[in-house]
């Protein structure tokens, strides 16, 4: 998250664009948007309602800054590509490195497509091929078929003369990967080694071959948590018989890393991080409306539950003020280990081996949060209305329903994993779901049995 000085600046610099855009001012708009990253042109882009968002993007030079299409999300990006001549679309894409064009080619039309790939040269449209070849959230679709490669049997000597004739290398670049006459990966030679050690050892000697290569089928969220875990800059990938396919950089895993924050925070509302923040009312609407219905959906079960105990609430108007906080504890509860579980297996942190035993766990805290707070709220109620009975009631209802949301909490976003559904989109209804039908249930069916 960004910290207080950096989310002031960007709003201060929002705020002085949308003075400039009511004024008017397009030469001073362009004379601050050329002091930009194209990351933070991306972003500003994404702050504008879409009538300001087009007025600057008219006075960006694409063939300049490509980069912001890369940026922007997906909504958006579709968006302005519709706004943009094909020709400043060609120049754009003829700047990208090979994963980020696979990243943004099958968004572009079919003309610049074409006209995109009849540039490329055999090497680079192989690569690009070999890319797309892969889901985007693998290992294969996140990598960059741009490395540098020598073999094991070359003296360190010969290598810098040869990086000396190419004369740049690519970005991120930390280390040389070694592959054998047929391109297998065998390990990485360090551009630190290269540069200290005697020019007269061979790569054999020198290089590293603990360096784990990444299966080119390996899931985007294990690559990071690998990048994480291990604090690499740069990664090779490997097909199935462990022939170098390419490399991942840490910036590429950035990205992945707050894609997947932001889907899991997103999710969690039923919306997409690739929507428009400012898409047309209409549009926005409807995208929520079905998350909605769900959700009416589940309030209904609820109420039902409720329903079966109109007569005993009319009897006891105790109740109906009480009802609110039993379900707001088990739900709090719930979502407390719904995200620490949701988040561990995110990172691989939660599974089939383990599981029982974090059940255990929560099982454990939600007997001492709920006795803690059955105690608290039993006193509350106590003070409140005066009925021991009712304060009873209360604490017992508190004890089964946060118990229950922590058993639930652990258990629901397993469940959904297993069966293929995202637990970080359907998590959150189905523990409300749970946590009020279960509080309303053991609050209201107790309060019958004793008290009414």
């Amino acid at each position: 998250m960004p910290d207080s000085s950096s989310q002031e600046q960007s709003s201060e610099r929002l705020q002085a664009f949308f003075e400039l855009i009511r004024e008017g001012d397009a030469e001073q708009l362009v004379e601050r948007l050329d002091e930009l990253h194209p990351a933070e042109i991306a972003h500003l882009l994404e702050s504008l309602p879409r009538e300001d968002r087009e007025k600057v993007w008219a006075l960006i030079d694409l063939e300049d800054n490509g980069d912001i299409l890369l940026h922007v999300n997906d909504e958006i990006r579709a968006q302005l590509i519709k706004e943009t001549d094909n020709s400043e679309l060609v120049a754009a894409a003829q700047t990208y490195e090979t994963d980020d064009l696979a990243d943004i080619i099958v968004d572009l039309p079919h003309d610049v497509t074409q006209k995109v790939l009849y540039s490329l040269d055999e090497q680079h449209r192989q690569r690009l091929e070999a890319v797309l070849s892969y889901p985007e959230d693998s290992a294969g679709g996140l990598m960059n078929t741009d490395t540098i490669t020598v073999r094991e049997d070359l003296t360190l000597d010969v290598v810098i003369r040869y990086l000396r004739i190419l004369g740049e290398v690519p970005e991120m670049t930390d280390n040389l990967i070694v592959v054998n006459r047929n391109g297998k990966y065998l390990g990485t030679l360090l551009l630190t080694d290269l540069i200290t050690k005697d020019a007269g050892y061979l790569v054999s000697e020198i290089m590293s071959r603990d360096t784990e290569s990444i299966p080119a089928s390996m899931p985007a969220r294990d690559v990071a948590n690998m990048f994480e875990q291990r604090d690499l800059v740069s990664a090779p990938v490997v097909d199935e018989d462990g022939k170098l396919l390419g490399r991942i950089t840490i910036d590429d895993v950035v990205d992945v890393i707050r894609d997947e924050a932001d889907h899991s925070l997103f999710s969690m509302a039923g919306l997409s991080e690739e929507n428009d923040m400012f898409a047309p009312v209409v549009l926005s609407s409807r995208r929520r409306t079905v998350w909605l219905g769900i959700n009416l959906l589940t309030a209904v079960l609820a109420s039902w539950v409720i329903g079966q105990f109109e007569d005993t609430i009319e009897k006891l108007v105790a109740l109906a003020v009480l009802m609110p906080i039993v379900a707001s504890m088990g739900g709090i509860a719930g979502s407390q280990t719904l995200t620490l579980v949701i988040r561990g297996i995110a990172t691989g942190q939660v599974a089939k081996s383990n599981a029982r035993r974090l059940l255990n766990k929560e099982f454990a805290v939600g007997i001492l949060n709920g006795v803690t707070w059955a105690l608290v709220v039993a006193l509350i109620a106590l003070f409140w209305f005066g009925d021991v009975q009712l304060s009873i009631i209360m604490a017992a209802a508190i004890l089964v329903n946060l118990i229950v949301a922590a058993l639930a909490g652990a258990a629901i976003p397993m469940l959904l994993s297993k069966i293929g559904i995202d637990p970080a989109l359907a998590g959150g209804v189905v523990l409300t779901t749970v946590t009020d039908v279960v509080g309303f249930l053991a609050f209201l069916g107790m309060a019958a049995l004793f008290i009414v």
